[in-house]
């Protein structure tokens, strides 16, 4: 059954990954007329987006049946926010053979390609350098660069977008180490893009001989600042004291230049665009906790947590231009909030609620 494929944490909670995981393998084997249901999730998933204020989803790890039925729902006038995608690993050479969508409205675009490299701290399966602090192992590579390069080789050519899974700060190396040897063996003049833009998602532990690499490739850090809720109740145990001076280092990723793009990784997490915005500001769990060694210094000032929405998840997008700030001549996606998120007591930010979500000039969502 469907309930017994979610993959479930240490305190028995499901995470969702295998979930995703098993999606293309359940659809396929459920009679015809049962397959409407991945409509409707797609579809309440949508409305529950919008309510929460979202304007666009980049979703890293679509696969190609999904990416029709939101294709459908958009023909029929259900599409309530923008869908950037990044195609599955394995239906990578498909998407590539069949080229990038890049439609005129920008509902959904599709040029991006999501690939793991390791697993997730709370399971000890991140790659780690040194071993963890409270196992005898350093966590997994889970992908062979033999594997992996002749896609991203080809991904420079035909403009699409790489975007990887790495948590652990050896998986987050590993991964620089093979984007400059794709950039190396594709030169600019063979690349569709001479700034790809590649990414690196979570990037929750990056040593600090690792950081600047991100600047000089031109690698953006994809980050989820409600991890740091929840994992900080755990990464001390899982990192000590030392790594936990480099992990979720959005501020010093900020400081160094990087336009670190946030997320919410839902349906691991809860997805309340809330959430995040108050992670970033206050690196605090929601009850206001934060705990010994957490590193309130690497939190981010409003103006930045609001660009980590926004205009840097534009750039990542390659639609700067047209999103990410209300101005003239730019696309009307916006969120109105009942209170000032920039200027109220962050203790007040969670009790903030959306209460018009437009995209496109049309309003999505009305409280």
């Amino acid at each position: 059954s469907l309930r017994e494929c979610i993959e479930r944490d240490e305190n028995g909670e499901p995470t969702g990954y295998i979930i995703a995981r098993a999606m293309p393998l359940i659809e396929e084997h459920l009679p015809k007329e049962d397959r409407s249901f991945v409509k409707d999730s797609v579809d309440r998933g949508l409305k529950y987006n919008a309510s929460l204020g979202w304007t666009q989803a980049q979703d890293a790890g679509m696969y190609l049946q999904e990416l029709d039925v939101l294709k459908e729902i958009q023909t029929e006038g259900g599409l309530l926010h923008r869908v950037y995608a990044a195609i599955d690993l394995s239906e990578a050479w498909d998407i590539m053979n069949r080229g990038r969508e890049l439609p005129d409205n920008n509902m959904i675009v599709v040029r991006g390609i999501k690939m793991y490299i390791d697993g997730t701290l709370g399971s000890r399966g991140a790659a780690l350098i040194e071993n963890y602090s409270d196992a005898d192992h350093n966590g997994l590579i889970t992908r062979k660069k033999e594997v992996l390069m002749p896609i991203m080789h080809e991904a420079l050519k035909k403009g699409f977008q790489i975007e990887i899974h790495a948590i652990g700060d050896r998986a987050n190396r590993v991964i620089l180490d093979w984007y400059k040897e794709a950039f190396d063996a594709v030169p600019v003049e063979e690349r569709l893009f001479a700034d790809p833009r590649w990414r690196m998602e979570h990037a929750q532990n990056i040593h600090p001989d690792d950081q600047t690499r991100f600047i000089e490739l031109g690698i953006i850090p994809s980050m989820q600042p409600s991890h740091a809720i929840g994992d900080l109740h755990f990464a001390m145990d899982r990192l000590g004291p030392e790594r936990l001076k480099y992990a979720y280092p959005w501020k010093t990723m900020v400081d160094l230049g990087a336009k670190v793009i946030g997320g919410s990784d839902s349906p691991v997490e809860v997805g309340d665009p809330r959430i995040e915005f108050y992670a970033a500001v206050a690196r605090k769990d929601l009850n206001g906790y934060s705990g010994e060694g957490w590193h309130p210094e690497l939190a981010l000032s409003r103006d930045e947590a609001l660009k980590m929405f926004t205009i840097w998840p534009a750039y990542a997008s390659f639609r700067e231009d047209i999103l990410g700030t209300v101005e003239v001549g730019k696309l009307a996606d916006f969120t109105v909030f009942n209170k000032d998120i920039m200027t109220i007591d962050v203790s007040e930010i969670m009790n903030s609620e959306n209460v018009m979500t437009i995209v496109n000039g049309k309003i999505t969502y009305q409280k």
